[in-house]
């Protein structure tokens, strides 16, 4: 994907090695990353991120947990932030830089959506560590992979997660790693859309079964809202991303990663969806470019 003429976004942080103490955060997110259980977890901050490399080592808690929620978040201070006294500069690697103009293209993206509808976007702010961080939920480990906190409507990377994506889960290229951070972004336009708070309040009514079902359709809508997002910015799409985008959307189905932990797939477990429903909704938006073609709550959706 060629996005090298992007300035990178300025909504961006680097917390560095250990996330700098306490961050940001509005809430705390009383919801334990790695101990709390689905329940617990169903729509709060675990995004694709954390099912890719976990795997399927904890199928009983943090594998299944929801991908993140939305965000409405600060736009910042602008510049590139550090979070140490200078020490940590974000976008300063091959592999941050390239976050920040994905980064970047989103929020050019759903802008301009956004103001075909009359409406403002307001963008989320990505975070950078290294191995442990801080966010509003509560500690950033790398073995969760990419994640949203709501609680301080934030994005929060460990980038050594994209060769982990590469080497373990044979999911490779430039455009897989752009999907990953749009998925992310989709939770915050469900965030802004209010999708996420009515998801929550039914999750709360519901049995585990039904809460996951829930979370499936807000994981395959995030997913939509990352091919609406790649569709919008077709022109800087080159050969093969799409099938990299597929070839990742494939390897963190729920089906997929229960069968590579050596378990056999049950659907009322699933919080993130098939392989096929993945790709399948990754594809309807990559097709549309519409964000109203990515309801997976109408009947029959999913």
């Amino acid at each position: 994907m060629r996005l090298d003429d992007l300035d990178p976004s300025k909504n961006v942080r680097d917390q560095g090695r250990g996330g700098g103490g306490s961050f940001g955060g509005g809430g705390g997110g009383g919801l334990g990353l790695l101990l709390g259980f689905l329940p617990m977890l169903l729509g709060r901050k675990m995004g694709c991120g954390t099912i890719l490399l976990i795997g399927g080592a904890a199928l009983a808690f943090m594998y299944f947990s929801g991908g993140g929620l939305q965000l409405a978040g600060d736009t910042g201070s602008g510049g590139f932030q550090s979070e140490r006294s200078g020490a940590n500069v974000a976008c300063d690697t091959e592999e941050e830089l390239f976050a920040c103009q994905v980064l970047a293209s989103t929020e050019q993206t759903w802008d301009k959506l956004f103001r075909q509808q009359g409406q403002t976007y307001r963008p989320t702010t990505l975070t950078f560590y290294d191995q442990s961080g801080q966010s509003g939920c509560g500690a950033a480990q790398a073995a969760m992979g990419p994640f949203y906190c709501p609680a301080d409507q934030g994005v929060y990377l460990d980038t050594s997660f994209f060769r982990e994506m590469s080497t373990r889960m044979g999911a490779k290229g430039d455009f897989a790693q752009a999907y990953v951070i749009a998925h992310e972004v989709g939770h915050h336009i469900q965030n802004l859309s209010g999708v996420a708070s009515q998801v929550r309040n039914a999750q709360g009514r519901a049995s585990k079964a039904e809460g996951n079902a829930l979370q499936v359709r807000m994981e395959l809508q995030a997913d939509c809202y990352a091919g609406v997002w790649a569709a919008q910015n077709a022109d800087r799409m080159e050969p093969g991303d799409v099938e990299e985008g597929l070839n990742a959307a494939h390897a963190i189905g729920d089906d997929t990663l229960m069968r590579g932990a050596g378990q056999q797939p049950v659907e009322s477990m699933f919080t993130h969806g098939s392989s096929e429903q993945r790709m399948a909704w990754l594809r309807k938006g990559m097709q549309t470019g519409n964000p109203s073609s990515c309801d997976t709550f109408a009947a029959g959706a999913v």
